[in-house]
């Protein structure tokens, strides 16, 4: 299982990479930013208003941490999905002290027996305040199948949600609930066997299931709906019921973008391109796996690039909804805080469940 896990990873960073006026209103009271650097295996924090580093809020490595990906703040606790790269083990949730970032306790160990095999996506919500994570899968035939997990409140497994009537291939990425009380599930194909006929690198699908009954509800959108939805990962709802939804390119003339939807509809609405191969001289490739709101109603982009000519090849970028502008608020190689693969994003006023921004300016 560790050469599935460490092939799977490196193939999806490595088909991201080979495929080829803003107004900012300041909040009343700062906030930080904590982003997962997958590069060192930490947990960073930066002033959500200036990108400021304000130091590792968990230092690299703290309780095996290898692969950190979903986060969430609940209880006064930053709840965070740990991979496990590069070892034997499932992945597991470890709990930090919400303020300190000290190590409390692990909500799901990797020793578990309904341990998540490759987990990225976390919330928390739904008629009984589980938690539902999104587990890629186990194996690299199409037909084996990921998951979502629910989990209470102690870490007890409780099940997983019934996809039995799903008839794509089932490897979902990011969760989040919507307005309507859904679980919304970014969801990518077949990407591991080119020889299995539902191979197929540039599917994307979100799909939605009922938290209370977890059962399967349909098939919001897709790539077949939207063109440029293809290996979505983060999505979340701005206050006015749009979807908002990172997707990777086609191929090496066409854009990462983050997508904008009509959350009733699905119908695309516009887009944010974040690299143009198509301008002169042409822009480095630049790509987001996950996004968030906060302060401002602002939207915050992690972002991952092989092209800014840095060792350390990340950054932040804080994007207008309504403008599509954005800023980089969180430079490359930025002092003592550098960012080299940051993934997931989260402030502690983000909803645990929604993952919009409370006490909105």
């Amino acid at each position: 299982m560790k050469n599935y896990r460490d092939t799977l990873r490196t193939f999806l960073l490595a088909t991201a990479l080979g495929l080829g006026a803003l107004s900012i209103s300041q909040s009343s009271r700062a906030d930080e930013l904590l982003i997962g650097d997958a590069g060192d295996n930490s947990v960073k924090a930066f002033d959500a208003d200036t990108g400021a580093y304000h130091g590792a809020f968990i230092p690299s490595g703290t309780a095996g941490l290898k692969g950190p990906m979903g986060m969430i703040f609940t209880d006064g606790q930053l709840v965070v999905v740990n991979q496990n790269i590069n070892t034997d083990l499932s992945g597991e949730i470890l709990r930090f002290n919400g303020t300190t970032g000290t190590f409390d306790n692990k909500l799901v160990a990797s020793s578990d027996r309904d341990a998540p095999f490759f987990p990225q996506g976390i919330v928390r919500g739904g008629p009984n305040n589980s938690f539902f994570v999104a587990d890629v899968g186990i194996k690299n035939q199409c037909s084996n199948q990921g998951n979502i997990k629910e989990y209470s409140a102690s870490g007890a497994f409780l099940a997983d949600l019934d996809h039995h009537r799903v008839t794509i291939p089932f490897h979902p990425r990011g969760v989040v609930f919507g307005p309507d009380g859904l679980l919304y599930v970014s969801v990518i194909g077949c990407l591991l066997d080119p020889s299995d006929p539902h191979f197929d690198p540039l599917s994307g699908y979100i799909l939605r299931f009922n938290a209370t009954t977890r059962a399967f509800v349909d098939v919001f959108v897709s790539n077949a709906t939207v063109s440029d939805l293809h290996r979505p990962e983060g999505l979340v709802f701005d206050r006015f019921g749009n979807l908002w939804v990172a997707s990777f390119r086609a191929n090496p003339n066409d854009s990462d973008k983050i997508l904008k939807l009509d959350g009733k509809t699905g119908q695309l609405l516009d887009s944010i391109v974040l690299s143009n191969p198509q301008s002169t001289p042409p822009e480095a490739r630049a790509f987001a796996q996950a996004l968030i709101f906060g302060p401002g109603g602002n939207l915050f982009i992690p972002i991952t690039s092989n092209g800014l000519n840095t060792a350390a090849a990340g950054q932040v970028r804080r994007c207008n909804t309504k403008t599509l502008v954005c800023d980089v608020i969180v430079p490359a190689n930025t002092a003592g805080g550098a960012l080299v693969n940051p993934w997931f994003i989260i402030f502690r006023k983000s909803d645990p469940a929604t993952l919009n921004y409370r006490n909105r300016d």
